[in-house]
């Protein structure tokens, strides 16, 4: 046992480490392709370089749900948990640039992404809370509506994105091709280190007893949401705030749309039917810091540089206040799981 659970953190720092590398990479060499496209900080921020630092959360949703067993529930909880973190690292970033300054220097137009933010992630809650049993080609008819709605909210947000923007006059220092290439090399590396990243979660957490939500929501949106972290301080100290916070809520949206294309190689099920009490704290908690951020957003010109301080610490002191409420909702979900199901003794043989 314990040298089972060596490994497996042993597998889980390591692969870690490589999410963390590459993660990085993708949102250097995302934001040069970003510059390159000619298209507009928000838009770009919010598709690009959202899709880059995401990868990490597609990788290992994808890798959960064909684990054997599949984990269904990791695959949610990273998902939940990763909008909650994206929120904290907003905030303190945020603060650490200057508080109100930085609000002041969001364009107004950021308003549409976190609103697609928030209406994809309660969306989703809902979804899970209803359990809807209706499938088209195997496939949940929640995480179609879902993807449909995170096009149409992605569409409107390009519609409605500033008409000047500064993104071309900077010099990236390589060509489109080369960005390409790279983009698709630390890809790869993301999708691999995913598989594996997955993998040590779920020994982790069927050798520990801790509940495979909580661990989604807790510590693999934490590591897989660095690419977040990197991206937006990188994006901040160049001044680039828009990028900033449209790479943070456009992640945000990009992982709800993974729910989707988790399920169509989910074969157990609908995925977002299995939903803890975890991933609603998670869910609510998300959603409830999103609209905080909105508030900020809207009011930047009119609030005091202090209450903004406060209110930005405040959505950090939330967070942390949600994370100790899903570990303590996680391990009496899984003490109860665990009281509710017949003791059964399975022999392994070494092909297994």
């Amino acid at each position: 046992m314990v040298g089972e659970l060596t490994i497996a953190i042993a597998v889980f720092l390591a692969s870690s480490g490589v999410v963390v590398f590459c993660g990085a990479k993708l949102a250097v060499y995302g934001d040069a392709l970003a510059s390159l496209t000619g298209w507009g900080r928000l838009f770009v921020g919010g598709l690009l370089l959202a899709l880059a630092t995401s990868l990490p959360e597609l990788s290992t949703n994808i890798s959960a749900v064909r684990l054997d067993p599949p984990n269904p529930e990791l695959a949610v909880g990273t998902v939940l948990g990763a909008n909650m973190k994206n929120m904290v690292t907003l905030a303190a970033v945020a603060l650490a640039f200057g508080g109100k300054r930085f609000l002041q220097r969001v364009a107004p137009e950021q308003g549409y992404l976190i609103m697609v933010a928030v209406g994809l992630t309660g969306i989703a809650v809902l979804f899970g809370a209803l359990k809807m049993g209706v499938e088209v080609w195997e496939i949940g008819l929640s995480s179609i509506i879902l993807i449909v709605l995170f096009v149409l909210g992605m569409w409107w947000v390009y519609k409605t994105r500033p008409k000047e923007d500064d993104a071309n006059e900077k010099d990236t220092g390589m060509t489109l091709s080369r960005a390409w290439v790279m983009f698709g090399l630390v890809s790869a590396g993301v999708v691999v280190s995913g598989f594996f990243l997955a993998w040590s979660t779920d020994e982790i957490a069927e050798i520990t007893g801790i509940a495979s939500s909580t661990l989604g929501i807790l510590l693999v949106a934490f590591v897989t949401t660095i690419p977040e972290i990197s991206a937006t301080v990188m994006a901040a100290r160049l001044g680039a705030v828009d990028l900033a916070v449209a790479g943070v809520y456009g992640s945000s949206v990009f992982n709800v749309s993974i729910l989707f294309y988790s399920d169509i190689v989910y074969r157990d099920g609908i995925l977002v039917n299995h939903t803890e009490p975890a991933h609603f704290v998670a869910g609510g908690v998300g959603v409830g810091l999103m609209l905080a951020g909105l508030v900020l957003v809207l009011a930047r010109n009119r609030i005091q540089s202090a209450v903004a301080a406060v209110a930005l610490a405040l959505i950090a002191a939330a967070y942390i206040a949600g994370a100790v409420v899903v570990a303590a909702v996680g391990g009496i979900e899984d003490e109860e799981s665990s009281e509710s199901k017949p003791s059964i003794t399975t022999i392994r043989t070494p092909g297994e």
